[in-house]
């Protein structure tokens, strides 16, 4: 089992990172959290879960600990999978995660695209004895605003949206609100797709 790999991020995106390290490329799932860590850095240390199934192998990676630990803590309950627990973890903090199973607030984690109320409370019973009282901090990065819009958009559009609504969606909100970071403006949008 991988537990981290180090190297030189080749391309990175909001929803993915490939890493080169022994003349290998890795293609690692991200969240925006992560994301917003790795942005502008050329070369990192990055934290993996690997879930092998029987027609793919996948990798996802995590700029800390405790973001790896809650998306293991997520996707131990029954209906989230690994997919679904980093649409989480792009929406949410990991801390914004953990607050909102310890106070059982159902509310934040419907929130979440993909997430009903039976999914949620399902996760809130699971794991309130779980979770720590850890806490994460995200890095803000700024970008001009098209350049945003356009990040947001194409992170928005791999996690399966219709471009057509995202854009819609994406206007919105940059009509609203001018100094959002990219990982705000999408997680605005998946509030509102």
């Amino acid at each position: 089992m991988i537990n981290y790999i180090k190297g030189t991020i080749t391309e990175i995106n909001p929803t993915s990172v490939t890493i080169e390290t022994g003349g290998i490329g890795y293609f690692i799932n991200i969240s925006i959290n992560t994301f917003s860590r790795l942005d502008g850095k050329t070369d990192c240390k990055i934290l993996v879960h690997e879930v092998i199934r029987e027609d793919a192998h996948q990798l996802f990676g995590f700029a800390d600990e405790v973001e790896r630990d809650i998306f293991r803590l997520l996707i131990s309950v029954s209906g989230i999978g690994a997919n679904t627990a980093r649409m989480m973890l792009s929406s949410l903090t990991p801390a914004e995660v953990e607050k909102a199973i310890t106070e059982s607030d159902v509310t934040v984690l419907k929130s979440v695209k993909g997430i009903g109320l039976k999914t949620a409370q399902r996760v809130i019973v699971d794991l309130k004895d779980k979770v720590g009282k850890q806490s994460g901090a995200g890095e803000i990065f700024a970008l001009a605003d098209n350049t945003k819009r356009d990040e947001a958009l194409s992170a928005l559009v791999m996690l399966g949206f219709a471009r057509s609504a995202v854009t819609k969606v994406l206007d919105k909100i940059i009509r609203e609100e001018r100094n959002l970071t990219v990982e705000d403006l999408i997680k605005k949008a998946l509030k509102n797709l």
